[in-house]
């Protein structure tokens, strides 16, 4: 499966469960760990599980299972590595504290509403 169509599904996941303010960072050439982030918000801890419950069976159902998430428990911060794809489904105040998007601030912005 392409970078492209993981994201497709990712992106669709997360938008299905009303995730906010989700971004997509392109970190090709930037970093060797991963090709791409995915970053989005949710409203709580709850929400925050959901949105990852959501993406898990989605890339499940594509036969990307298996993969191991972190921050789970405590809803703070979720990551999921894909790969080429490391999505973080972040709570507000996590999100502002860390600044993932600053720290990352050369990354190309891929659009969105390209990829739902």
């Amino acid at each position: 499966m392409t970078s492209e169509e993981k994201l497709r599904i990712i992106v669709k996941a997360a938008d299905d469960k009303q995730a906010r303010e989700m971004v997509l960072l392109n970190l090709n050439g930037l970093t060797m760990m991963t090709d791409y982030f995915f970053i989005c918000s949710g409203s709580s801890n709850v929400h925050m599980r959901t949105i990852t419950d959501n993406i898990l069976e989605a890339m499940k159902h594509a036969g990307m299972g298996g993969i191991r998430v972190e921050g789970y428990e405590s809803a703070q911060w979720i990551l999921m590595d894909y790969g080429d794809i490391v999505v973080h489904v972040m709570a507000p105040e996590q999100r502002e504290y860390y600044g993932l998007e600053r720290f990352w601030n050369e990354a190309e912005k891929v659009p969105i509403s390209s990829m739902i």
